[in-house]
């Protein structure tokens, strides 16, 4: 097969890209999964929400989607924390979270998912903003602006994310909550409340990611389904509660199923890189940057 070198580096390049929106839909199961051992299955609902908060943003009142959103992050915020309120004092609180906890996230995932159909139909719906349509022209590649601009807001989101759990007590106290909760209280921190703000920041992300999302593709209720296997395999893969790590198994999904589109057709995409995520673990099962 004939391989140019400006095709492979613009495969290679829109990978990288799309590694990076990959990452942004991570980080909320980075925290909930990864830090919190709630294994949050609506996660993909609440990206959604995200989305379709974007969309009424920028269709009904002209503001850019990821500006809408953030508008509205202190909602989600809030939303996030009810919902954990919610699942403690019905499972986690009982030690009942492993299999109705996770049934409550299906029930979640399902409720949501009819709530926007009943709301906004089946239609596909998108945004319009300027930088949709045009690239960015370098020496030997484009930059899709539709993917650069969802790239650039998950790593600020990744970096401040990353800063704050390793600089603050209140980071600190996040990733260590599901490892010794003792400890914690001995230190004066509440468990629970540490994880009811950790989730509610683990909502926050995936509002601000499924802006991203809307800005990349138009959305429709139940295209959220289409992430859950990918976000759950990303963060194993990096390493359960490792920021970095989550997001080089982002990069690596997104530059093996960009390259595997580009030379073998997209029906093959998800095929062969869930496939090198399979054969990854086999080697390193604790993830690319475990503990």
């Amino acid at each position: 097969m004939d391989v140019s070198l400006d095709l492979l580096m613009n495969a290679v390049i829109s990978g990288l890209l799309l590694g990076g929106f990959y990452a942004a839909v991570s980080i909320g199961v980075a925290i909930s999964f990864g830090m919190l051992d709630i294994v949050n299955i609506a996660h993909p609902a609440f990206i959604l929400l995200g989305s379709y908060v974007a969309y009424i943003g920028n269709t009904v009142f002209g503001i850019d989607p990821i500006l809408a959103t953030i508008i509205l992050l202190p909602a989600f915020y809030l939303l996030g924390m009810a919902v954990y309120q919610v699942y403690y004092v019905a499972f986690e609180r009982r030690n009942d979270q492993s299999l109705r906890g996770l049934a409550f996230f299906f029930g979640l995932l399902f409720i949501a998912e009819v709530g926007l159909i009943l709301v906004f139909g089946v239609d596909y719906r998108s945004v319009n903003t300027p930088y949709i349509g045009p690239s960015l022209h370098l020496v030997l590649f484009d930059l899709p602006w539709r993917l650069l601009v969802p790239f650039l807001v998950s790593i600020v989101m990744a970096g401040g994310l990353q800063l704050f759990l390793s600089r603050t007590f209140l980071g600190r106290a996040i990733q260590a909550v599901a490892q010794d909760q003792l400890a914690l209280q001995l230190m004066a921190a509440n468990p629970i409340k540490i994880k009811r703000i950790a989730f509610g920041l683990s909502i926050a992300t995936a509002a601000l990611a499924g802006a991203c999302l809307i800005i990349i593709q138009p959305v429709e209720p139940s295209i959220g389904r289409e992430y859950i296997g990918r976000v759950f395999a990303i963060c194993v893969l990096g390493g359960l509660g490792s920021f970095p790590g989550m997001m080089i198994a982002a990069m690596t999904l997104g530059i093996v199923e960009s390259l595997t589109s580009t030379f073998f057709g997209p029906s093959w995409a998800p095929a062969v890189a869930f496939g090198v995520l399979l054969v990854t673990l086999a080697v390193r099962p604790s993830g690319i940057l475990g503990r």
